[in-house]
């Protein structure tokens, strides 16, 4: 089997303006690189993804919102915030976006694919139940997991945020739902403001480790696996969804935390390495955050190259250098 790495042309009909944070060029940046990678070729199934069905947007969303951005969309565009912009792409971009994320369910759970990277853009963490916000438009990764559960029959779902902001909007889209677990690790305090550690929402499903800026790498990483050890301690998940924010990373213009690719590499390997041993390695990923355009697609080369090694098929020498 290989790596599923999805993504579809119409995410790139989300025109925020060159001078917007989260402009396309995140989006062109990751294909463009992949061409420097032709080891990844032959362990990558490259697929375009679907579009959600308004549907399958309010697995998370009110139908009410979903219709208003597409309205919006359709009358020329306009602003949900003074940061989130529709524009008249929008609505395509981003039901193209999560359809990526439910193509990727899908794949994993029919064992037609080992794992699931979506290389989708606007990012989704940070939309409520009935409004967009932070860049953010619907919540891929949510809705994804409510998918999982109606579509797949998997009882137990994890998902993971290790975007340097708080997922707050899938916290509120997943923490009602007792068969779903939330690990985020954020910059505290930080944009949006949410995620105390004291938030474990009614089921007390919610994991949120605020950490502050600058601090060493292994202090983040250490934190991150400490309260996903917690999260899953007698509780195996049947699926597991990760929110890849690469504003992460050292560097980044919208952040403070001090990983590095290294760093990225290690972690996809823990994680890979406990999804193997939860549930045969099904793990669907998505793009999230990270705002520097070329060190986000060099992290997702390192995050698909763990991802392509645990496949079982990959000529783990012919990365050796990485």
């Amino acid at each position: 089997m290989s790596v599923a790495f999805l993504s579809h042309s119409d995410c790139g009909l989300h025109d925020t303006g060159w001078e917007h944070p989260e402009h396309t060029g995140r989006i062109r940046a990751i294909p463009s690189a992949l061409k420097y990678h032709p080891e990844l070729f032959g362990a990558l199934q490259h697929l375009e993804g679907r579009h959600a069905t308004p549907e399958e947007l309010a697995l998370g969303h009110d139908s009410g919102y979903v219709a208003r951005v597409r309205e919006l969309a359709d009358a020329g565009g306009g602003r949900l915030d003074p940061d989130t912009i529709v524009s008249s792409g929008s609505y395509l971009a981003a039901s193209a976006g999560c359809g990526c994320v439910l193509d990727g369910v899908d794949l994993v759970m029919r064992g037609e694919a080992s794992s699931a990277f979506c290389a989708v853009r606007p990012p989704g963490h940070h939309a409520v139940r009935d409004r967009g916000m932070g860049f953010c438009l619907f919540g891929n990764v949510g809705i994804a997991a409510h998918y999982a559960l109606a579509k797949h029959d998997v009882q137990r779902v994890l998902i993971i945020d290790w975007d340097v902001h708080h997922g707050n909007g899938t916290q509120a889209l997943v923490e009602d739902e007792s068969r779903i677990r939330f690990v985020s690790m954020h910059q505290w305090p930080w944009y949006p403001g949410t995620g105390a550690r004291e938030e474990r929402g009614p089921h007390g499903t919610i994991w949120n480790v605020p950490m502050g800026p600058g601090l060493a790498p292994d202090v983040y990483t250490q934190a991150l696996w400490h309260a996903v050890d917690d999260a899953t301690r007698d509780w195996t998940p049947d699926l597991v969804l990760l929110s890849a924010g690469f504003d992460c990373l050292a560097g980044d213009p919208l952040g403070g935390f001090t990983w590095t690719l290294n760093d990225i590499t290690s972690l996809t390997e823990a994680l890979m390495t406990r999804t193997n041993a939860w549930c045969n390695g099904r793990l669907v990923s998505a793009l999230e955050g990270g705002y520097a355009p070329e060190q986000t697609a060099a992290a997702v080369m390192a995050h698909l190259h763990v991802l392509a090694r645990h496949t079982h098929s990959f000529d783990i020498a012919s990365v050796a250098h990485d």
